[in-house]
């Protein structure tokens, strides 16, 4: 898992990353054109807000526009074939998160697009820690209480969909914890929310671009976050490794990745580009209000980063058996 050292080294990735832009020339006149930024999910969620962000800072950047194009459908399958099978020239880009890179082939018996090889990782935008909550008036005031009303009856909780980072990390933890839940798939954090508030679930695993103005507000009672560190947004919530839980430890993540065999100068231009687009003050307001954490790593740390969580998740998600074409 990605850890503070790890988000530390990572912070390294920028200023070798800003040497490289003049490395583009290599490539004529790179960017001609607009580039498209292709996202996997509907316009309004947190991958469509920060890929339009990011879309926003880049293109000046860059001297072109980038053009945000939504193609949701199956686990953001279709986007993701989309942009493997586009010419490798830096012109099309994808946002990927932990389905499109980790997930996906373990949850398929076969894609038809291998993100090991057909595509090459351009950064990383940031990670959103994940909250377990109940409503501010359950009578489950901690975890030790969830956990102890779980041998009774299992409670249900939501996510935003079925295989989502919030789904399968709450059936790591589960696993790993020793206790029982019934999940509740949605479609998307907001919708999982209001039925949290309106009684329909017990409890919600939520990330913190999604949850943590309903926690900040009193709505709901995060029992914990599965993180190494408490969130400076939320800092009365304890960690999963506090609570005695310390192999419980699992967040959403974005970041953006270009077909394989993008020349090499034009993936180090855009790296430093988005570099430079996620530390801008806008992003940066939206990270700190959210409770996103940034790392800025290059293509080869992020490469490095996406090998790690393959292999803590993909094996996890076999033994669970969940399946998204069975």
């Amino acid at each position: 898992m990605l850890t503070r050292r790890g988000l530390a080294r990572g912070a390294l990735g920028l200023g070798a990353a800003s040497f490289t832009p003049s490395l583009a020339g290599a490539q004529g006149n790179w960017p001609e054109r607009p580039l498209r930024l292709v996202i996997g999910y509907p316009p309004g969620g947190a991958s469509d807000l920060f890929g339009r962000m990011i879309a926003g800072q880049v293109g000046p950047r860059l001297g072109q526009n980038v053009v945000v194009e939504n193609r949701p459908g199956g686990g953001a399958v279709v986007a993701s074939e989309a942009v493997a099978r586009a010419p490798a020239d830096g012109y099309t880009l994808l946002h990927v998160d932990n389905g499109i890179l980790v997930y996906n082939p373990a949850l398929y018996a076969r894609l038809p697009y291998d993100p090991d090889k057909d595509l090459a990782g351009v950064g990383f935008i940031g990670r959103f820690p994940l909250f377990l909550v109940v409503r501010a008036d359950s009578p489950i005031t901690d975890l030790a209480g969830y956990i102890a009303a779980s041998r009774t009856r299992a409670p249900t909780y939501g996510s935003p969909a079925v295989a989502s980072p919030h789904h399968l990390a709450m059936e790591m933890f589960k696993r790993r914890a020793g206790f029982d839940a019934t999940h509740v798939p949605y479609r998307g954090g907001p919708a999982a929310m209001q039925d949290l508030l309106a009684g329909t679930v017990d409890s919600v695993m939520i990330d913190c671009a999604t949850g943590t103005a309903f926690i900040r507000d009193g709505k709901v009672r995060a029992l914990c976050v599965l993180s190494e560190a408490r969130s400076p947004t939320s800092p009365d919530v304890p960690t999963t490794r506090e609570l005695g839980h310390a192999n419980a430890i699992a967040y959403g993540w974005q970041g953006v990745s270009v077909p394989a065999g993008t020349p090499a100068p034009v993936i180090a231009r855009l790296s430093a580009e988005l570099a430079r687009a996620i530390a801008s003050d806008e992003i940066q307001a939206r990270f700190t209000t959210l409770g996103i954490e940034r790392a800025n790593y290059s293509p080869a740390e992020f490469a490095a980063f996406v090998q790690r969580e393959n292999t803590e998740w993909r094996p996890l998600i076999r033994e669970l058996g969940i399946r998204l074409d069975s």
